[in-house]
């Protein structure tokens, strides 16, 4: 039986970046995985799981020799950042005692939290811990994403739906989402919903378009520009040449209708 391949780690190193980049020799490299694995675990209990909720969907770790730049995508970078840098400078130390490195956080905003599965989501799962019927809870969602220019949706609820005894699946999709395109700019989240009856599990697709389709559409938007090449010298000497036999041609002709002129 096919499976679904997991569609932001199918295009991992081809379309999209990875999530962690630095190199590491052999002796540290483990050592460096589970200070990553530390840093997104604490920025999702600190700004997902509690007030103020600030909805970070993507945590991206850069390594130099002296540092680790932690960027955090948010849709409400102002609850990350605080009054006056206040809680950015904190999580800063916080960070840095916890992997006991020097620490630089950049936060980076999201401008369509509709388009962003994870937070989509996340989004589902507290409607759901709110008791909201959950076919309302996954329409809703799919019509905010289509509305905010997604070219496909498709949501997977699983578990025990509305209390229900045996658990079951439901999906809920709108567009189309490509699958084995590449180019195709899907993105992709798993969440889960701890409600009273047990774990629900949530599954986002999030189709935006190809990569680099408004950059086209830019280019085609704007006026083109023509090059003007100088000619070449050969091209040059040949119409001087034409230019020179057709010169007598053209002066017979005024004579000839002064003869005639003359003539009557």
């Amino acid at each position: 039986m096919g499976q679904k391949v997991q569609p932001v780690g199918f295009r991992t190193g081809i379309r999209l970046p990875w999530q962690s980049t630095w190199f590491a020799p052999k002796a540290s490299y483990g050592q460096m995985l589970v200070e990553d694995q530390r840093i997104r675990k604490y920025v999702d209990d600190k700004f997902n799981k509690q007030p103020p909720f600030a909805a970070v969907s993507k945590v991206e770790i850069a390594r130099t020799r002296n540092e680790v730049k932690v960027t955090l995508h948010t849709a409400r970078p102002g609850m990350v950042i605080g009054p006056r840098g206040a809680e950015v400078d904190k999580l800063r130390q916080d960070l840095e005692q916890l992997i006991d490195r020097q620490v630089t956080v950049n936060v980076m905003e999201i401008k369509e939290p509709a388009l962003d599965a994870r937070l989509a989501g996340e989004a589902i799962a507290e409607q759901m811990k709110k008791r909201v019927a959950f076919r309302r809870a996954m329409k809703q969602q799919c019509e905010l994403s289509m509305q905010a220019g997604a070219k496909g949706v498709k949501i997977i609820c699983s578990g025990r739906l509305g209390g229900a005894e045996m658990a079951r699946k439901e999906t809920q999709m709108e567009g189309s989402i490509p699958l084995h395109t590449i180019d195709a700019d899907v993105d992709y989240a798993s969440v889960g919903a701890v409600t009273t009856y047990g774990v629900i599990g949530i599954k986002v697709w999030i189709y935006k378009g190809k990569f680099g389709a408004q950059e086209e559409q830019q280019e085609q938007g704007a006026p083109k520009r023509t090059l003007h090449r100088p000619r070449s010298a050969r091209r040059m000497a040949r119409t001087a040449e034409t230019r020179r036999h057709e010169s007598p041609k053209a002066q017979e002709k005024p004579a000839q209708q002064g003869e005639t002129e003359n003539k009557q």
